[in-house]
């Protein structure tokens, strides 16, 4: 039985990685220790399902705790770290707190995992790391290009990680993923942002021209490419994880429009934010070709199941947004 510490197990990438690995779809031989600050973005409720599994516990706590964190991390076979905070506005607005949790806290866990002689460290990261591509796409071993403050915090955790295999061995693995999108996402974030306000006829803002373009990735194939490289990575690899759907942000904002019957005239143009990257696109044939991940929900149903969760589950989202 491996025993898996799960960081930030209580947020959206988090929580859905923790109910994979619980549920029929898992690997059977896990037992799953969440570590959770429970900040604004995270949420018991998510976990729900799980509550009564009997390999599953719930520790709230800080990962820059190191107390808390040296002793969890010595009672467990592997760490997967989601833990972090990723709103990239508020990162503008106020700094501190991005580096103290993305970089100080990963920093924390990293230094208990050497401690401990930890199995495996899988760091999940961004592809914000690589800043704003403005043709083709990068590679893992493209230099890293940070433009907001929350893209340069991690990724400095990701060189910081990266260097613990590199002087000590120990086992790291870092995951770099595209634009996530699914149900459980605070509504803080673009898509469930417009979704909510749009299923209450409300105006919405849309950055700029609205040309910026995103790869979109359903969270659901997030958390299983995630498992991949915990299950089958190799030590000291970094491996980007793509979505294969690019759009600008007007073309996004459209489909939104269509899949809660709603229209233009409630789209606001907005100043466009400080620093925003025009354009990411993550090379991810490393992870295809080596694991054989495969996304395997589309755009289009992935929207529509996405729109019909939050307009069936305003019980969880209005608290969250308040």
């Amino acid at each position: 039985m491996t025993r898996l510490l799960v960081t930030g197990g209580a947020g959206f990438i988090g929580s859905h990685y923790v109910r994979r690995l619980l549920g029929p779809e898992g690997p059977g031989d896990v037992s799953v220790t969440v570590l959770d600050a429970l900040t604004y973005a995270g949420n018991r409720a998510n976990l729900a399902e799980v509550e009564g599994h009997p390999g599953y516990r719930f520790v709230h706590g800080d990962i820059c705790d190191a107390g808390l964190v040296a002793g969890l991390v010595a009672e467990h076979d592997e760490v997967v770290h989601f833990a972090a905070e990723s709103h990239v506005d508020r990162s503008i607005e106020a700094a501190a707190a991005f580096v103290r949790t993305n970089v100080v806290g990963t920093g924390t866990l990293l230094d208990a995992a050497l401690r401990a002689d930890l199995r495996t460290f899988v760091h999940v990261s961004t592809d914000e790391v690589y800043g704003s591509v403005e043709e083709g796409s990068t590679a893992e071993t493209a230099p890293l290009r940070p433009s907001s403050p929350y893209a340069a915090s991690k990724a400095a955790g990701d060189l910081l990680a990266l260097s613990y295999h590199r002087t000590h061995g120990l086992d790291v693995r870092v995951t770099r993923c595209s634009n996530n999108y699914g149900p459980f996402h605070h509504p803080e974030k673009l898509i469930p942002l417009f979704v909510t306000r749009l299923l209450e006829g409300r105006r919405v803002p849309l950055y700029g021209d609205g040309l910026n373009v995103r790869d979109w990735l359903h969270v659901d194939d997030h958390t299983r490419a995630v498992e991949l490289v915990r299950a089958k990575g190799a030590p000291g690899e970094v491996y980007n994880i793509g979505g294969g759907t690019h759009l600008t942000n007007r073309e996004l904002t459209g489909l939104l429009l269509e899949a809660t019957g709603t229209g233009w005239d409630l789209v606001e143009r907005v100043a466009d934010r400080k620093g925003h990257d025009r354009r990411y696109a993550v090379d991810d044939g490393k992870i295809r070709a080596e694991l054989g991940y495969e996304p395997r929900t589309g755009l289009g149903s992935g929207l529509a199941a996405t729109v019909t969760w939050y307009r069936e589950n305003r019980h969880w989202w209005a608290p969250a947004r308040s």
